[in-house]
């Protein structure tokens, strides 16, 4: 039996600053399913979810809600029609528990609405919790839960508005495996209810798990959509960016015995480090895996000074190094590219040309001048050289895609000459297109004589660009594997060794 068509979208119109960010698209979705809504970042995705969600106002088209044309005045509105979305960066208030932050501003009162009624809060929320047979205590502190639960925290806060239709933005991009399946007996749930579910992800594995159509989106444009069970992934990536794309899982080459640039002893930091150790050479790629929780990250910033350490040495070209803040990591030649671009590594607020010098900015100085006119040369040869899609320098980064946006903490890196750079989740959020982009230009660097160490979750990203491979389980490095022996069956193996001594 054919499913009720609950939203269709015809001909959407929408542009900012001359820029068309979405140019006559066409969309529907079905009472049931869930739509996976794919494209490179700056395909026009978000702005379609935000327009159907009341953030953007369209400037042409339609969106026709059950049969009847809706124009869709802001966020409050979207609530009343019935739609939720569930954006990859929640919207919660840590201090407030789980009931709070659901019904906060619809709150049960008594005394004639003076006092807040919270028995009778925490049991709304109760029933919420058990439709969505969410094992959680409503009284629970929002900044105590885990990201996976606070993501089921803004589903259920979607829900209890009566969404008929839910969009979620990314929902597994911060989520171990075992969290995924958790979400995904969710959002089952919700497409046997009848919830009509926009699921918007990179992630190519995921789709034949969970959705029913895809629909493509490519400059603006939907391009096409599919049922699933029709489409190959190849198929899906080919129309995403318009050409072929090599995602192959493959091992680089493996590297020369380069000049040893990095070389960390008996690294220790609580429970969080114990004892670790490795060497990274010139020329290599040095990937970083493990289970979440690990201590890759944790790795990265104790190097980087970031994070105190407890005990270690930490040797650049076989000088010992007094590494206490990222300021002594920089004077060392090290750089770090957060796996939170936007919180620890832009300044979202400023321009990409006050973003790329950022790290370099006393070179700029004349006479306690800053010189603008070498800024935006060395801007500019940067937006050329990394292929940066920006209108000018002068763009708010906050703008950018999110391939985009990584490709400026590159710059700001190379402009600061660093010869050891650590690349944490480099390709988190960011599509197809763009990671092969990125994947080649941390390729170029190892071959222009840097010292990369990537960590990831993403196994085939590990695969495919590193030439040795440290694996790492509770805060030890449990196994070393050179790319023609590392496969992912060895790595989760070693992922999974608890027991194992400390490699050094």
């Amino acid at each position: 039996m054919e499913q009720k068509v609950l939203l269709r979208i015809t001909g959407l119109r929408k542009a900012f600053a001359g820029v068309q960010a979405l140019d006559g698209v066409d969309f529907d979705l079905r009472a049931g399913e869930v739509h996976a809504l794919m494209g490179e970042n700056g395909a026009g995705k978000s702005t379609l979810m935000k327009a159907l969600a009341g953030i953007h106002q369209a400037d042409a088209g339609e969106i026709a809600l059950q049969g009847r044309a809706v124009q869709i005045q802001g966020p409050r509105h979207a609530q009343d029609l019935g739609i939720g979305i569930v954006h990859q960066e929640l919207h919660l208030m840590n201090h407030l528990n789980a009931a709070q932050n659901i019904f906060i501003g619809r709150e049960p009162r008594r005394l004639g609405g003076l006092l807040l009624d919270e028995p009778a809060l925490e049991a709304q929320c109760a029933m919420l919790f058990e439709r969505l047979h969410l094992r959680l205590d409503p009284r629970t502190a929002v900044g105590q839960l885990t990201v996976a639960h606070q993501q089921l925290v803004e589903i259920a806060k979607a829900l209890s508005l009566r969404s008929k239709l839910l969009i979620l933005d990314e929902p597994t991009a911060a989520l171990n495996p075992e969290e995924v399946e958790d979400l995904f007996t969710i959002v089952r749930q919700l497409r046997a209810d009848g919830v009509a579910i926009v699921y918007i992800s990179h992630k190519m594995d995921e789709l034949r798990r969970i959705a029913d159509r895809v629909t493509v989106m490519r400059d603006g444009r939907s391009i096409a959509t599919r049922d699933i069970a029709d489409v190959s992934v190849d198929e899906i990536i080919q129309m995403m960016v318009g050409r072929p794309v090599d995602t192959a899982a493959r091992p680089s080459l493996p590297s020369s015995e380069g000049e040893m640039l990095l070389s960390v002893r008996n690294l220790s930091r609580g429970k969080a480090l114990r004892d670790v150790s490795f060497d990274a050479r010139r020329g290599e790629i040095l990937g970083f895996a493990g289970l979440m929780g690990a201590g890759r990250t944790e790795v990265a910033r104790a190097v980087f000074g970031a994070d105190p350490r407890d005990a270690g040495e930490i040797r650049v070209r076989g000088k010992l190094q007094r590494i206490r803040s990222p300021r002594d990591a920089v004077s060392a030649g090290i750089g770090y590219l957060s796996e939170d671009r936007k919180q620890f590594g832009l300044a979202t607020g400023m321009d990409v040309e006050s973003n790329v010098v950022m790290a370099a900015m006393p070179r700029f100085l004349r006479a306690g001048f800053m010189n603008r006119v070498a800024m935006r040369l060395v801007t500019d040869g940067f937006i050329q050289r990394l292929g940066i899609r920006t209108p000018s320098s002068a763009q708010q980064v906050r703008l950018l895609s999110g391939g985009n946006q990584q490709k400026v903490v590159i710059a700001k890196w190379l402009l600061r000459d660093c010869d050891i750079l650590f690349f944490d989740e480099p390709t988190r959020g960011i599509d197809v297109g763009a990671k092969a982009e990125i994947y080649k230009l941390m390729e170029e660097l190892a071959a222009n004589g840097k010292a990369i160490i990537v960590i990831s979750s993403e196994l085939p990203e590990l695969l495919r660009l590193s030439h040795r491979l440290l694996v790492m389980c509770e805060g030890r490095i449990t196994g070393e594997l050179k790319a023609d022996e590392a496969d992912q069956q060895r790595i989760m193996q070693l992922a999974t060794q608890r027991d194992a001594a400390p490699i050094h």
